[in-house]
Order: structure tokens, then C-alpha cells, then sequence
């Protein structure tokens, strides 16, 4: 795989981990409601809860997609460049998907950690472009 199909990918993944993460964050909502003295009725419970709602089920898929394509991606990338890509970008792609579900930003700090962020992974991708 090339390199810049490479990376094309990663960025898919991050973007598919990022977006699908405040959705998943939002289809839960409630299941903290859920109250079993039997530690194993909680958990059926819990799972129950969020098998039952399609605004969970299908981000969820959508996520292990991304973890799919991840690890097969293992396979073809070198580490150094595939990890801080995809786990940093997530991080990116998740502030602004949240922030475009409404979501409040943190701080103008977060804004600013995301920008380095991006500079951070270009110059990964730079260094292994040589």
C-alpha cells in the first residue's frame, strides 16, 4: 500500500472513530438509570439497553468498522506513523463532531490542542515521507 493511500486510510479510520464517538455518547443517555443489585442482571440489563436503540447499534458498527480497517492497516503501516494518526485525529475529528452535534467545547484551549494536533501528526507524516 502506498504511502499517501496509506495515510488516505488511517484518516478514515479516525474519522469513522471520531465522528461515531459523540453519538455513542448521546445514544447512551439514560443507561445510567439502570439500577440491578445483580452485578451480571446490570450488565444484561445495560446491554439490553443499548441493543434496543438503533441510534447506538448502528455508530457502534460503524466504530468497529474502523477498528477493523485499523488492524488490517497494522499489517501494511509502520506503527510510529499508524498509532499517533489515527488516535490523534480521532481525538480532532471527535471536538469537531461534537461540536457540530451541539456538544460544548471545553475551552478556546481545546481549539488550540487540536490545531497542534494537526501540526504534530504533519510532521510524523512528514519525517516518514523522507
Amino acid at each position: 500500500m502506498a504511502g499517501l493511500e496509506l495515510v488516505l486510510c488511517l484518516l478514515v479510520v479516525s474519522i469513522l472513530w471520531g465522528v461515531t464517538n459523540p453519538l455513542l455518547k448521546r445514544a447512551s443517555v439514560g443507561i445510567e438509570d439502570i439500577q440491578m443489585s445483580n452485578p451480571l442482571l446490570q450488565t444484561l440489563y445495560e446491554v439490553k439497553f443499548l441493543a434496543s436503540r438503533f441510534s447506538y447499534v448502528f455508530p457502534f458498527l460503524l466504530n468497529q468498522l474502523g477498528s477493523v480497517l485499523f488492524v488490517y492497516l497494522l499489517g501494511a503501516a509502520d506503527l510510529s506513523l499508524a498509532v499517533p494518526i489515527s488516535n490523534s485525529l480521532t481525538f480532532l475529528v471527535t471536538t469537531v463532531a461534537g461540536h457540530c452535534l451541539g456538544e460544548e467545547t471545553t475551552s478556546r484551549m481545546t481549539w488550540v490542542g487540536a490545531g497542534l494536533v494537526c501540526a504534530g501528526v504533519t510532521l510524523c507524516v512528514a519525517d516518514k515521507a523522507q
